[in-house]
């Protein structure tokens, strides 16, 4: 993957280490010794695990992402970092929600606060535009186009279609709607540097936006203005973009009605979070795109 994206731009050395605000309160975050320091005064990774060990709540067998976390991090962190934050970026309450999403949240008992433990790291010099702008050389490309408004032309236009929407729209949501969760972005300019790294999330569930994002901290750069992006988790309804899938057992039943459809339809092949109904880091759903042509080039698909 990193080989691939590096043929369209070349890559910073930027590190994704967030910040927490909570109250008046900065915390390191994702959750690791600096963020155990300011919130407990441990200094070293014995006190850190005994901290821990005292506060974690017993679920055996957690059954949502509330159990999961409770079992790791205990109250305290839970309500800190997690409760307010997941609720509004999922519209209801983490014991309504599977453990899977938190998951991927690091804990680590060092000070290290990289995001990532992926070995490449960065952000394309010049943005993500003029790279992908750099992949789609010389490829045909419809904007202002929708496949499934004249299905019939398009389909027939080439022997195999990759899809990337919704897979429950392509079916005209036979089989049930999928949910999603969507976002509204609201950008504002502040002369300076409004809060010294490229993100801020916001814990407090009284906060109606999840995060700030200051973009010219992702290119180090030193502009006397910044441009900024308050990020506002939004229920989502058809004239709404979708972001992420909510993976419930509900959910993910109606996906594999879905799957089953596609799997009747052989010219057809889904793809992507939309296509797949699955919530991609980004390497992976490059990773799997480059599997699928692959697999396509070879005729196995």
């Amino acid at each position: 993957v990193w080989r691939y994206v590096n043929q369209f731009a070349a890559f910073n050395h930027f590190v994704n280490r967030p910040r927490v605000r909570y109250g008046n309160r900065i915390f390191s975050f994702p959750i690791n010794l600096l963020t155990l320091h300011q919130l407990w005064g441990v200094t070293t990774p014995a006190e850190a695990e005994a901290r821990l060990a005292s506060v974690r709540e017993f679920h055996p067998d957690p059954q949502n992402l509330e159990q999961w976390i409770l079992s790791q991090v205990g109250r305290e962190i839970y309500e800190t970092f997690i409760k307010g934050y997941t609720t509004k970026q999922w519209g209801r309450d983490p014991s309504l929600l599977p453990a899977a999403i938190i998951k991927r949240l690091p804990i680590r008992l060092t000070y290290d606060d990289n995001y990532y433990s992926d070995r490449y790291q960065g952000v394309p010099i010049g943005g993500y535009t003029k790279m992908v702008s750099n992949i789609l050389e010389d490829i045909p490309v419809e904007l202002q186009t929708d496949f499934l408004d004249d299905r019939e032309y398009f389909g027939n236009l080439a022997d195999k279609i990759i899809f990337t929407g919704p897979i429950d729209r392509y079916f005209e949501y036979s089989e049930g709607v999928l949910e999603y969760r969507s976002l509204r972005f609201e950008r504002f300019t502040y002369e300076g540097d409004y809060q010294g790294n490229a993100l801020v999330n916001y814990a407090d569930v009284e906060v109606p936006y999840t995060r700030i994002t200051e973009h010219k901290h992702f290119e180090f750069n030193q502009q006397p203005f910044s441009v900024l992006t308050r990020e506002f988790p939004n229920p989502w309804t058809p004239d709404r973009p979708p972001y992420y899938p909510v993976n419930d057992d509900r959910n993910n039943r109606i996906y594999r009605e879905y799957r089953a459809l596609a799997a009747q339809e052989p010219r057809v092949v889904f793809g992507g979070r939309l296509g797949s109904y699955r919530y991609y880091d980004m390497h992976h759903v490059i990773g799997a795109a480059l599997s699928l042509a692959k697999n396509l080039v070879s005729g196995s698909r």
